[in-house]
């Protein structure tokens, strides 16, 4: 997605795209026709394509990538019944610089969730470490999206929230699966606005916004990274 994300391009080839690789790596599309309780329909592709002001969850559609846009890639896949969710921010063309620091500073609020999620730890931990980041930057984060486990489907419990208590929530165990993913808000503000077609989530100020995730596995040798290229 990173590679062929250049200026013209629609999220709807870059959609096309995605489901090729997909169907070479013999896997299938965890996001295509899902529905959670909050859409008002099933989700029409294969990957979340979420352009500058919108946070998460955007369809992608007939829009062609400008210069300077902030770009938030999120997709999901199956293989033998097991799940992965994957996200990544950039910018296309000359960046913001303003763009390239939200995008590092989201990146360094997923490492430090990923750092403490260990056995023996608690849920909190992760929800700290990624929040602390967050606010210290002055971001702001939607309170009702974040993180969540992942198995034989791709939205399990426990839900893990961008922001928490550290020694609070489920103790961390060997074997647990779950995806961390920062989602940041430049503005500063909290709030958002559901976009018409129930999917999109878009910053409530009009700020940009950046979203990281990976699929991890907790082990007694520490968190290990499963969706690292």
């Amino acid at each position: 997605m990173r590679a062929r994300s250049e200026i013209g391009i629609s999220l709807v080839e870059l959609d096309e795209v995605a489901r090729a690789v997909i169907d070479e790596a013999g896997a299938k599309s965890s996001f295509l026709h899902y529905q959670p309780h909050f859409a008002p329909s099933p989700f029409p592709g294969v990957i979340c394509a979420s352009v500058n002001d919108v946070v998460v969850h955007g369809i992608p559609d007939g829009y062609r990538l400008r210069e300077g846009d902030l770009v938030s890639i999120d997709c999901g896949a199956h293989v033998d019944g097991w799940h992965g969710d994957s996200a990544i921010s950039f910018t296309v063309g000359e960046p913001r610089p303003e763009d390239l620091t939200l995008i590092e500073t989201t990146g360094r609020a997923l490492a430090a969730g990923i750092d403490v999620a260990r056995v023996g730890g608690r849920l909190g931990d992760i929800s700290h470490a990624v929040g602390r980041i967050g606010r210290q930057a002055g971001y702001g984060i939607p309170a009702d999206f974040g993180g969540h486990g992942v198995g034989r489907a791709m939205h399990e419990g426990p839900p893990v929230p961008n922001e928490g208590r550290p020694g609070h929530g489920p103790r961390l165990h060997a074997g647990m699966v779950i995806a961390i993913e920062p989602m940041f808000m430049a503005g500063g503000r909290d709030g958002y606005r559901m976009g018409r077609d129930g999917w999109a989530l878009h910053t409530r100020d009009g700020s940009r916004a950046a979203h990281m995730e990976h699929t991890i596995a907790i082990t007694d040798d520490g968190p290990r990274i499963l969706t690292a290229p």
